[in-house]
């Protein structure tokens, strides 16, 4: 039944993308709960806002890998012989999906997580990795001149649709289309909070202290 095939691959991505890496390096490292500091959140940017600088680059690096993983095994699930075949794209798709609602809902820490910003990032490198290298570098650009992490991700965010449709590329299936528009989506409006301090003027600049962060 081709209900089991896509059931493996929801759980197994959505596994894979509920491992709080922010979480584990920094409980094993330095004996602490990342999510007792600054904004509470299990990303790479609160990591780095801890003082932890190089468990904040392993952190960002890990959830990159771990969306990118997600939508290969994903992948290799729908054409897995004992079980029924699927179409290949709905797979991907889904594993992505479900990857990024296990970061933002991890199982491991009663369903609150992160933004979901770096295992976008990973899972659009496995799906699209022209769109995910123009994202990184609206975020880099963006992150440069307003030093907000939380605008750059915004924009980066933003800027996958847009360009998925503006650059050359074989016609979207309608799973991946649904992706390309659902999983900025939902960055987005995790976002709410630093848009609305974005918008006061109160919220954290990188490299700067403060009391809230991306």
């Amino acid at each position: 039944m081709p209900t089991l095939t896509y059931l493996l691959v929801a759980v197994t991505a959505y596994l894979l993308g509920s491992i709080p890496f922010g979480f584990i390096l920094v409980w094993l490292f330095r004996k602490e709960d990342i999510r007792s500091t600054g904004s509470g959140n299990i990303g790479a940017t609160n990591v780095v806002r801890s003082g932890a600088k190089g468990l904040g680059a392993l952190t960002f690096l890990l959830d990159v890998c771990k969306g990118y993983l997600a939508v290969v095994v994903a992948s290799h699930i729908a054409l897995w012989p004992m079980l029924t075949p699927v179409p290949r794209d709905e797979a991907v798709a889904l594993g992505a999906l479900c990857a990024i609602l296990g970061h933002i809902y991890t199982i491991w820490l009663g369903f609150k997580g992160g933004k979901g910003v770096a295992t976008a990032f990973g899972v659009f490198l496995a799906l699209a990795p022209w769109v995910a290298l123009v994202a990184l570098g609206v975020f880099i650009l963006v992150l440069a001149i307003s030093r907000y992490v939380s605008l750059a991700s915004i924009m980066a965010a933003i800027a996958i649709p847009i360009s998925a449709m503006l650059l050359p590329h074989t016609p979207y299936s309608a799973w991946l289309l649904a992706v390309i528009v659902i999983v900025p989506t939902i960055v987005v409006v995790k976002h709410h909070q630093n848009i609305a301090r974005l918008v006061r003027g109160t919220e954290y600049r990188f490299g700067k202290t403060g009391t809230t962060a991306a």
